[in-house]
């Protein structure tokens, strides 16, 4: 009789001990991979006073005689039509939520984690020109605030708080310094930054350049303090030598890569209009801010990057490369 008590007591505690575990895993995999990183802000570290960046030295080079100086501005609005999901086409397409963040866009009104070439080409767009290109970049929050709407609250792992709508969003294309530039494919995917930038092994693909209206000759990988009534500004610059076979490429960067110091591109590589995108944001003295991340990354301004779909017609590409390849300054 005394074994059977002991035979049923062990039965029950290994029940118990099962359901107990399976409800710690639960819980765990609710929260997510790191739920110890979920709620943590940007450290102290990741903010700097812009008056102590030094100003850039080593400007970029000055365009030569066989260089394209032209720029090409793409009025596409500053993502007033509210835009915003969790998707990222360029980098995991077909996945809804892949990208684990929130991303703001200009440009294509469509884009979506199951956009194609040929629902980017029927679409609508934000920009004046008819250019249906999709222009997109995680977004910009205060932690300190809470959010309401349900692009504020839907990606998680961390990303909360208000976010900040941009003040002024510019696209602009540039050409090369050094020689004349080639029209893009269409549907041509590029991205640019590194979003694991804080656990990465190096700050190779590192492209976050954050500044402050009145400095635009500094600029940091941290966050900005800015002098009073500035805006916070953040700049994307795309690679710009494409290897003149693919439109998309092995970790979405093989196909387009970045020249050297002194413009020209890697051998086996083409020059095509160099992408900039150019945010600026309302945000008051001390405020904490906060770049949409995975919850790793811990928000870190490192990690800043942006993506872009080519969706211009050959008629529009030609338009761009004519305008940069004659120096002049036009419109889209």
């Amino acid at each position: 009789m005394g074994t059977e008590r002991r035979l049923l007591a062990l039965v029950i505690c290994l029940v118990l001990g099962g359901g107990l575990l399976a409800a710690v895993l639960g819980a765990s995999r609710a929260a997510g991979p790191h739920p110890e990183t979920a709620g943590a802000r940007p450290a102290p570290s990741d903010y700097v006073d812009i008056r102590d960046v030094p100003r850039i030295s080593e400007p970029n080079p000055v365009p030569g005689a066989d260089g394209s100086a032209g720029s090409v501005v793409v009025e596409c609005g500053r993502n007033e039509e509210g835009h915003y999901n969790e998707d990222n086409l360029v980098v995991s397409p077909g996945l809804p939520a892949g990208a684990h963040h929130t991303h703001a866009y200009v440009g294509n009104l469509s884009t979506d984690a199951m956009s194609t070439d040929a629902s980017l080409d029927a679409a609508s767009t934000s920009c004046r020109g008819g250019d249906r290109s999709t222009y997109y970049w995680p977004v910009l929050r205060r932690p300190d605030r809470p959010g309401t709407r349900p692009h504020e609250t839907s990606a998680a792992h961390g990303n909360t708080g208000q976010i900040l709508p941009e003040a002024s969003v510019r696209v602009e294309f540039r050409g090369s310094p050094v020689s004349k530039v080639v029209a893009m494919p269409r549907f041509l995917r590029g991205m640019t930054g590194d979003a694991v930038a804080r656990t990465a092994d190096s700050d190779a693909d590192v492209r976050a350049r954050w500044s402050c209206s009145s400095t635009p000759d500094r600029s940091a990988t941290r966050y900005p303090r800015c002098p009073g009534g500035d805006l916070v500004t953040r700049t994307l610059v795309f690679p710009r030598c494409w290897n003149g076979l693919d439109t998309v490429g092995e970790g979405h960067r093989s196909h387009l890569r970045f020249p050297a110091a002194n413009g020209v591109c890697p051998p086996r590589t083409f020059p095509v209009p160099e992408l900039r995108v150019s945010l600026s944001y309302e945000v008051p003295a001390g405020a904490p801010l906060a770049l949409d991340s995975f919850p790793e990354q811990r928000h870190s301004p490192k990690t800043d990057h942006g993506m872009f779909v080519n969706a211009m017609t050959d008629r529009q590409m030609a338009a761009v490369v004519d305008c940069l390849n004659e120096g002049r300054a036009c419109r889209l």
